[in-house]
C-alpha cells in the first residue's frame, strides 16, 4: 500500500519522539559496585538508574551483569572523589535538602554532604543512630565535618582498658594513610575508604562510643593492637599512630577473613565477634557498600 502524507508524518513523528537509546551505554558491574556508587559516578540518582533497569532502589548487584545507563535526567552530581577538596553532596531535593533513599545511612548521607553526623542528626531533630525512613526529605545543614565526630557503633573488640588513644588535632591525607597501610600489608586504597568513612581524616574526632582518631579505633583494641600485632607502643596524640594502629587492625582482621575484604570491613565496624555470631547485619552491609564504593575512589 503506497504511503500517504499522514503515514509518512506519523512515521517522522514516532522517530522525532523515541528516546535518545543511543545515548545510553552499558556498564558491566564490578565487584563492589552498589546502585549508588554507580549512579553517583554517572551524576544519576539511585531511582534514575534502578529505573532504567527494572531495578529497586535497594536491590543488590551481581558482579558481571550489565547494567544500562541512561541519559542523566535529574541534574544530578556525582559525589566527588574525597581527595578533591570538596566532597559533594549526595543529590539534592532542592539546594539544601536530600530525600532519603532505600539503604541510606545518616553517616553514609553525612560523609558525603561533607557534614558531621552528630550535626546532620540534630539539624533534622534525629537520634545519631535512629532508622531513617525511605522517601522522607533531610535539611542538609550542620558543621563540617571536622567539628564534630560522627557516631561510631562499639565492637565487639577486645574488652576495653583505661590505655586509649588520646583525643588531639591533626589530620592525615590519603597519601599518609595508604604509606601506613602499605607497611602492615593492607591496600591503601582500603585504609583510606575506612579512614573517610570513619572520620574524613580528622584526628580529633571521638564517637559516642568512644572510638576516637582518624581510624575511630575503641580504646580495647589500640591495647590489642599494641599488645598482639607487633605495633609496639604507639604515641596515642599521633594521627600517623592512629592509622597505623587501625591499619593493623584492619591486617588483622583480613587475615582473620581468609582475605574477605568485605567481612574484614563488617568487622572493623561491627565487630568479628558480632559477624561471627549473627552474620552481617543490615546497617553493616551499608557501611560495607559505602566503604567500598569510596575505595574505588582512592584507587581501589
Amino acid at each position: 500500500m503506497p504511503f500517504t502524507l499522514a503515514a509518512v508524518a506519523a512515521v517522522l513523528s514516532a522517530v522525532v519522539l523515541l528516546p535518545s537509546a543511543a545515548q545510553a551505554v552499558t556498564h558491566t558491574v564490578q565487584p563492589g559496585e552498589t546502585l549508588w556508587s554507580i549512579a553517583a559516578a554517572d551524576g544519576l540518582t539511585v531511582a534514575e538508574l534502578a529505573a532504567a533497569n527494572g531495578l529497586s532502589s535497594e536491590a543488590q548487584l551481581v558482579a558481571g551483569s550489565a547494567l544500562t545507563i541512561p541519559v542523566a535526567g535529574s541534574g544530578a552530581t556525582a559525589a566527588a572523589p574525597p581527595d578533591s577538596g570538596a566532597a559533594a553532596a549526595p543529590a539534592a531535593a532542592g539546594g539544601g535538602a536530600y530525600v532519603v533513599q532505600p539503604g541510606d545511612t545518616l553517616s553514609g548521607i553525612a560523609a558525603r554532604a561533607g557534614l558531621s553526623t552528630a550535626s546532620l542528626a540534630a539539624a533534622n531533630g534525629l537520634a545519631v543512630d535512629g532508622v531513617l525512613l525511605s522517601g522522607s526529605t533531610l535539611t542538609l545543614s550542620g558543621s563540617p565535618a571536622s567539628a564534630v565526630a560522627p557516631a561510631t557503633p562499639a565492637t565487639s573488640a577486645p574488652a576495653a582498658t583505661t590505655s586509649a588513644p588520646a583525643v588531639s588535632g591533626g589530620s592525615v591525607s590519603s597519601g599518609d594513610v595508604a604509606g601506613i597501610a602499605a607497611q602492615h600489608g593492607v591496600p591503601g586504597s582500603l585504609a583510606a575508604a575506612v579512614a573517610w568513612q570513619e572520620s574524613g581524616f580528622n584526628n580529633a574526632m571521638v564517637s559516642s562510643a568512644g572510638a576516637r582518631g582518624v581510624m575511630q579505633v575503641m580504646p580495647g583494641t589500640w591495647q590489642f593492637v599494641q599488645d598482639n600485632l607487633g605495633t609496639g607502643p604507639l604515641d596515642p596524640d599521633d594521627p600517623l599512630a592512629n592509622v597505623a594502629a587501625g591499619s593493623a587492625y584492619l591486617r588483622h582482621l583480613l587475615d582473620q577473613s581468609g582475605g574477605d575484604t568485605a567481612t574484614a570491613i563488617a568487622s572493623y565496624y561491627q565487630g568479628p565477634g558480632s559477624v561471627a555470631a549473627h552474620g552481617i547485619l543490615p546497617e553493616t552491609q551499608r557501611y560495607v557498600d559505602n566503604v567500598l564504593a569510596l575505595q574505588g575512589r582512592f584507587g581501589g
